[in-house]
Order: structure tokens, then C-alpha cells, then sequence
């Protein structure tokens, strides 16, 4: 009898978040995606050792101010652990744009270019790279412009409706948007309120997108991420990819239950209009979301601080 976690993968694309690569070998996603928090966590594991000093190593060679080589040591090591990982998956890897440049289209553009060129040096294309960037209104133009030159995106940080309608229409390849930190918002908030199963608000949000794209007729990939237990995962079965930890991946697969596709797109229906969101609605939208507002700007600036514990780190080699 099949575990959880090999029915998931009949109706699913399983995706590990992790940059973990003994548990990738052990789990065999089809994708892997990386943020600065995990890089910063597999930045501590001495088994990457060599990677940290490779990756000091590269950035030295192409000089500049100690700041650039501290992010081109970031990069590097992002791209290496990267590059390690493509070679144990079918799929792609999901590699991020620093969190600080979350605002700045071309600054984005810039570096998701550079990430690429990385990643080409070291024999690996660009058909098996996600760029990850923030859904921020500059981070969904900037991915607008790099689907265009070829080079696919992921767009991260995903909470509200109105973001993933602005990656539609700007043709993102693929949006992360995240159940658990949704559901922490709203428990936080609501304390007294019941968000068990079809109650989920993180749940409810990914198959409200999942919903709006496919009766539509977008092509965005839909990869719930972020999930607090196995009943998320469950509740959200069939739908186009989800990004899961280690940890629950392992406990899916400690499970021999019936697990029933819950999303499918032969069924897929939606009383949202399509309508595209320019800017200004864009920005109102999100303001009018106290929780997709509040939880994207945390996010960013938690990536940003990863990012720079990570330099951190990196700099007392």
C-alpha cells in the first residue's frame, strides 16, 4: 500500500524546502527550493564546509569593496548548494533574490540576471532555475521582464488575493503562496476562532487562487508553501505543487491512509472576475489586507536579517 506522501505524488508535484541535501536524496522531490533562512541554516552544517570556502574562494576572485564580496559569497554559496541539488532532482531549483532589494525593480533584474550567469558557469541552465523574488508590485514587474528574457520565476512571499492576480497577468511561472504563515496571522489575531481543516484561512486562500487559474485559463503554477501540519498539506491535495519541509514529508509518509484529491482543475470553478490590477489597485488592495500587508513586510525583513546573519557568518572565515 502507498504512504501519504507517494499518493501525494500521483496528483501533485512534490517540491522540497529544504537546502538539505541528504534529506532531498532521501525524500527524491521533483524540485527543490532554497530561502536566505534555510542557506543560512545549511551555512552552520560543517558538511557544507567546503562549499563556504569554494564560495569565499569565487568571490575574492572577482574582487570589489568587502560588501560586494560578502554578497557575492552569499550568491555563490546560494548557487553551489544550488548547482548540488540540481544534480539529485528531475526538476528546478528555487533560488532567491536578496530580500533587500524587494523594492527595486532594476536592482532585481540585475541580480536575478547575475544569479543565472552563476548558475550557467557551473554547467547548470536556466531551464532548471527559479528565480525567487518577494511579491512586492516591484518584484512581479521585475519577473514580468525576465519571463520575457527567458529566465522563469518563482514569486515568494505570497499572501493576498491581489498579489496572485498581478502575477498572472505580469505571466510568472510559478507563485509560492504561503498557507502556514497565514494561518498564524489569522490565529494571532482571532484567537478564539476555529481554523481546523476547511477553516483554514491559508488553505482557503491557495484554493481560491488555485480556483481563479484554472477557470481562467492562466498558466501560473500554483505551489502552496509554508505549512504548520500534515492536514494542510492534505486539505490542499492535488494541487499544482507544494513545497514541503523534511519533516512532514516524513510524516506523510509514516501514513498509509486513503488521501483524496482535493483540488483538480476539471472541476475548478470561480465567482472571481478576471480583471486585470494595475498599480494603483494593487496597492489598495493590499491595504485594505491588513494580514497579506503585515505578513509581507515581516517576511521581507526576516529574509533580510537571514541574509545578513549569513554574511555574517560568512565574513569570520
Amino acid at each position: 500500500m502507498m504512504d501519504q506522501l507517494e499518493q501525494l505524488k500521483q496528483m501533485t508535484s512534490v517540491v522540497a524546502d529544504t537546502g538539505d541535501i541528504d534529506a532531498i536524496a532521501r525524500f527524491k522531490p521533483v524540485d527543490a527550493t532554497t530561502n536566505p533562512s534555510l542557506m543560512l541554516k545549511a551555512a552552520q552544517d560543517p558538511k557544507y564546509a567546503h562549499l563556504l570556502q569554494q564560495a569565499k574562494q569565487q568571490a575574492q576572485l572577482l574582487g570589489g569593496s568587502n560588501a560586494q564580496q560578502l554578497q557575492n559569497m552569499t550568491d555563490q554559496l546560494a548557487v553551489l548548494v544550488g548547482s548540488e541539488i540540481s544534480q539529485m532532482i528531475p526538476g528546478r531549483i528555487s533560488t532567491e533574490v536578496d530580500a533587500r532589494l524587494s523594492f527595486d525593480t532594476q536592482a532585481t533584474l540585475a541580480k536575478a540576471r547575475q544569479l543565472i550567469e552563476m548558475y550557467a558557469k557551473l554547467g547548470v541552465g536556466r531551464e532548471r532555475v527559479l528565480i525567487k523574488i518577494a511579491s512586492t508590485w516591484e518584484g512581479i514587474k521585475a519577473a514580468e521582464v525576465l519571463e520575457k528574457e527567458g529566465i522563469q520565476c518563482n514569486l515568494t512571499l505570497l499572501f493576498g488575493f491581489s498579489q496572485a492576480k498581478a502575477c498572472a497577468d505580469a505571466g510568472v511561472f510559478l507563485i509560492s503562496p504561503f498557507v502556514g504563515r497565514i494561518l498564524d496571522w489569522y490565529k494571532a489575531n482571532h484567537p478564539n476562532q476555529d481554523f481546523s481543516g476547511d477553516q483554514d484561512p491559508g488553505v482557503q486562500s491557495v484554493s481560491r487562487i488555485y480556483h481563479y487559474y484554472k477557470s481562467h485559463g492562466y498558466n501560473t503554477v500554483v505551489m502552496g508553501a509554508s505549512f504548520r501540519n500534515i492536514g494542510e498539506i492534505q486539505a490542499l491535495a492535488g494541487c499544482d505543487r507544494l513545497t514541503i519541509s523534511p519533516a512532514l514529508m516524513q510524516e506523510l509518509s509514516e501514513s498509509t491512509e486513503d488521501l483524496l484529491r482535493r483540488l483538480d482543475p476539471a472541476s475548478a470553478s470561480s465567482n472571481d472576475l478576471r480583471d486585470p490590477v494595475d498599480e494603483v489597485a494593487f496597492r489598495w488592495q493590499m491595504n485594505e489586507d491588513a494580514m497579506a500587508t503585515e505578513k509581507l513586510a515581516e517576511g521581507i525583513r526576516n529574509f533580510a536579517a537571514d541574509q545578513v546573519k549569513l554574511e555574517t557568518l560568512l565574513s569570520q572565515l
